[in-house]
């Protein structure tokens, strides 16, 4: 993956942190330079394993016995994994570029093979947690996907801290599971403060899904 500088490296200050969101010089930079320190060398087979859970829990149609015998074990590791929960700024989910969607469990994992001030191009994979029905994705994930990867092209475009405005997604044909796909985010044009944005999702040369939107730059201190 290649991800080009955006722009100068003001931090923001004490009163400001862009929003409350994390210094986009050092999101870019993070990106550029995958901290693979944080959470270990071990972080992402764990957040495979967590992956694998959601895949099979997503499909199970338990037991009373293993229901009662996976409620033990969740509550066990629950209380374990208690002693390793840390603020929004330590968590190791926006530095980890070395991991399909930087190893963030709530998105749909992604990698992206090429990320510039033009826009994002990803592959893309929708597992069978995602499922929505008859083999294919939710829609309601696909735009899950369309607004990481959409913000993800903003923040290169701009070097500025967004939120989204309004996303619409089209959906033009199925969305498969488990099979990877070409995804594809960039900005159309900026108004001052507007964003509007485009994405298409492709499995192969057929369109499965588009998107356009408006995201907004935020003021200085604007969460």
């Amino acid at each position: 993956m290649s991800i080009d500088h955006v722009g100068p490296d003001p931090l923001p200050t004490e009163d400001q942190h862009e929003g409350g969101f994390r210094p986009m010089a050092e999101l870019v930079r993070a990106a550029a330079e995958a901290d693979i320190d944080r959470g270990g060398p071990h972080y992402g087979e764990f957040i495979e394993q967590v992956r694998g859970l959601m895949d099979r829990v997503r499909m199970a149609c338990p037991s009373d016995e293993l229901a009662l015998e996976s409620i033990g074990i969740l509550k066990q590791l629950n209380d374990k994994l208690d002693d390793a929960v840390v603020d929004e700024w330590s968590n190791p989910q926006w530095t980890r570029d070395d991991l399909p969607a930087r190893g963030n469990i709530t998105l749909p994992p992604y990698v992206v093979r090429r990320a510039d001030r033009d826009g994002v191009d990803a592959v893309i994979t929708y597992r069978t947690y995602h499922l929505g029905g008859n083999a294919a994705a939710h829609g309601g994930q696909i735009a899950v996907g369309f607004d990481d990867l959409i913000g993800m092209a903003v923040a290169l475009h701009t070097g500025e801290a967004s939120r989204t405005a309004s996303l619409t997604i089209d959906y033009r044909s199925i969305t498969p599971l488990n099979t990877e796909l070409r995804q594809r985010t960039w900005v159309e044009k900026r108004e001052g403060r507007k964003v509007y944005v485009r994405g298409t999702l492709h499995h192969g040369e057929r369109l499965c899904a588009e998107a356009h939107g408006l995201f907004l730059v935020l003021k200085p201190g604007q969460p």
